[in-house]
C-alpha cells in the first residue's frame, strides 16, 4: 500500500472532523499528524499550516486546497471537493470559516 501523510491542525473542529471522516485506509497506509502535538514534522515541509493541511504521497507534497481535492478524490466523501478548480474555489471559504472558529474557541493560529 502507498503512504500517505496527513499534517493537520488538530485544534481546529472542521480539519479533525474532516480528516476523521476519510475512508483513506482502503487504498494507503495512513500516518495522521496533528501539527500541534508534533510541530517538528510539521515544520519540516515549510510550509504555512494555517494557508492549509498538508498531504504527503510518498513525496507527493500538496497543500491547502490541493490537498483537500486529493483527499476527496482518494475518499467516498465528500465528492463535492474532489475537483481541483472547486476545491481552489470554495477553500478561501473554508480557511475563513476555521480563522473565525479559532478565533471564537479562544484558539490560537499556529
Amino acid at each position: 500500500m502507498k503512504q500517505l501523510r496527513i499534517i493537520y491542525d488538530g485544534d481546529c473542529p472542521f480539519c479533525a472532523n474532516y480528516v476523521g471522516l476519510m475512508r483513506l485506509r482502503e487504498n494507503y497506509t495512513v500516518e495522521l499528524v496533528n501539527a500541534r502535538e508534533d510541530r517538528a514534522i510539521a515544520d519540516s515541509y515549510r510550509l504555512n499550516l494555517n494557508e492549509g493541511m498538508i498531504v504527503d504521497v510518498e513525496g507527493d507534497v500538496l497543500h491547502g486546497a490541493r490537498a483537500v481535492a486529493f483527499l476527496s478524490r482518494s475518499s467516498r466523501w465528500p465528492r463535492l471537493l474532489s475537483s481541483d478548480k472547486v476545491a481552489a474555489t470554495l477553500y478561501p471559504l473554508m480557511r475563513l470559516g476555521r480563522a473565525l472558529t479559532l478565533k471564537i474557541l479562544g484558539r490560537d493560529p499556529l
